[in-house]
Parts: structure tokens; sequence; C-alpha cells
């Protein structure tokens, strides 16, 4: 069977999720673009950022493990990538490819250049960019944190510090407020085929895309058909919220969003009666496949979400030619 030209999908997110949605859509097509959030400011990618006012390596590192070939070689690569220091020392904690990409973005001055080098070097399958050419924080208003007024809205500032509240997130919004997005990311959503939001950190990995303004107008405006891949189960950042409110805060943080597909195990969204109405007047299709993993652990598999993907993307045949 002769192959069908492969799409052009363009993945936004960072983090596990878009790890996850790297990995299996790698087996899908080979011209995937990973635009990546650049907000994380804790563990070895925060202290990176503030000795040397970069953006912080560890979304982009996992990004580029995660389109490492399954050959010897590219799994050794994605090892030695996710690799961390021991010890107590200076270097304890930190990721041999967030300190790769630190000293390469040191030397070209290009973060976009940098990552490009580091993706020759693995032989990764894809390109891995920056949803913006600066670092940027996250601040969200949270209620729950007071015990007299649990109404009343606490400011929570910082990624790390979001992602661990054990408040309620109302709403994101990043610092500096209109960021600049990264041009090779604007072209890559521009010229693709599809467009995939997560899965993963509701507030800190997936809505920052739409908060970039540059972006989000590149999103809403693409030729390219747009789709949501849904967690498998609340995280901590949206415990209590519905899979419908999820779909529901896309549309209060970018306003005239519309979506082609929504990706969903149908475990997640069980007894949400609300479900397909959100994601219709979204002007979405829902699309149900069995992408947790078959343990029922709450992570996606990569071959179920590989098949899933390839099915919505209209690949017939999929995977007899690859």
């Amino acid at each position: 069977m002769r192959p069908p030209r492969l799409p052009r999908v363009v993945a936004l997110g960072g983090g596990h999720g878009l790890f996850a949605s790297l990995q299996a859509l790698r087996r899908v097509t080979s011209d995937i673009t990973a635009v990546v959030t650049v907000a994380d400011d804790g563990g070895s990618s925060g202290r990176l950022r503030r000795q040397f006012d970069m953006l912080p390596p560890g979304d982009l590192r996992m990004a580029l493990a995660a389109l490492c070939g399954d050959d010897r070689d590219g799994r050794l690569w994605a090892d030695i990538l996710q690799s961390r220091f021991g010890g107590d020392g200076p270097l304890a904690g930190h990721a041999i490819g967030n300190l790769l990409l630190a000293g390469i973005w040191e030397q070209l001055g290009d973060p976009v250049e940098g990552l490009d080098m580091v993706g020759r070097l693995l032989g990764v399958q894809g390109r891995v960019l920056p949803m913006s050419t600066v670092p940027l924080e996250i601040e969200a208003d949270v209620a729950g944190l007071d015990p007299g007024d649990p109404s009343a809205l606490a400011l929570i500032r910082g990624q790390a510090s979001v992602a661990k509240t054990p408040g309620a997130v109302q709403a994101v919004r990043l610092v500096p407020d209109a960021p600049p997005a990264c041009p090779e990311a604007l072209a890559a959503v521009e010229d693709a085929d599809w467009v995939i939001l997560g899965p993963g950190s509701w507030f800190t990995s997936v809505l920052p895309h739409l908060l970039v303004p540059d972006l989000a107008r590149a999103i809403t405006a693409t030729n390219a058909r747009r789709c949501v891949t849904m967690n498998l189960a609340g995280d901590g950042e949206t415990e209590g919220y519905p899979p419908s409110a999820h779909l529901e805060l896309l549309a209060a943080h970018a306003p005239g969003l519309r979506l082609d597909a929504v990706l969903v195990d149908p475990s997640f969204v069980r007894g949400d009666a609300r479900f397909e109405r959100v994601a219709a007047a979204l002007g979405a299709r829902v699309h149900r496949a069995p992408v947790r993993s078959v343990d029922g652990a709450p992570r996606h598999d990569t071959n179920r979400l590989a098949a899933a993907y390839a099915e919505l993307l209209g690949l017939v045949g999929w995977p007899a030619w690859r």
C-alpha cells in the first residue's frame, strides 16, 4: 500500500501530557512540531532560568526525549536527556538534557537554533519550539485558601506553586501579560493540517498557549483542524472540575475558539451529561476511544493513543504502511 501524505501536526502543551501525545503522534506522522510552555519555575528548570535568565528547559527537554526514535540510539538518547544527577552537590537534581540545552543556548544565543541543533544531534522525529521567546510566569486566582471565607480569591504566582495549591484555581494569567510568540511556532500553526491541544495540566500546561495573544490568534485563525485531547482524570489543578468544565475553561480563556474534535477516553466522561453539549457548543465532535493504560492507571497508553490519533487524522490503513 502506498502511504498517504503524512499530515502536518502541531501539538501544544507541556510536561508529561505533551510527552504522551508526542510519543503517540510520532508513530502516526513524522511531520510534527511541538509547541511547548515556557513558564516552569521549579526544580532544575527554575534554577537555570534564575541563574542564566533563559527559557526554562525542562518541558522542551521532555518534548525532545518524546520525539527520539525507538531504535537503540534513540532510546539511549532519550534516557540520557531525562537522567538527573544525584547527590547533594551543585549539580544535584539537574537533568542532563537541561544542562545540554542551557550550554548550547549560552553559546548560540538563540533558543530555537539551539533546539534545532539538539534535534539534529538526537535524530528526533519532528521539531520542538517554545511557545514564547521569553521566559514566562503564571499567576492564578485561587479560591478556598481562607477557611473563614472559602470564596475569597488569593493570588498565587509561579507555575510550581499554582500546580501544588490546595485551593481551587479559577483563572490564570501570564506575566508579562502579552508575551511575544515564537515566530516559528506561528508559522507551524498556520501551515498545519491539525493543531492538537492537550493533554496535560490544564491551568499550567494547556491554557497558557491561549494566553499568548499572537499564538491564540494563530490557533483560532488557522485553516487546520483543531483537536483537544482530554486528560484521563482530574489533576491537582482541576480537582472537582467535571470534564465539561475543562472545555468551558478553554472557551473562557479564549473567546472565539472553535474546535473540530475532542478526543477522550470514555471512562473520564462517564456520568458527565453535559460533556457532549459543551463540546458541540465549541463546534466539536466527540471522539471516544480507549486510550487509558491497559492496567487501568490514569496514563495514556502510547499504542492506543496512536491508534486513536490515526483514526482521527483519517489515516486509513495505519499501521500497515508505517
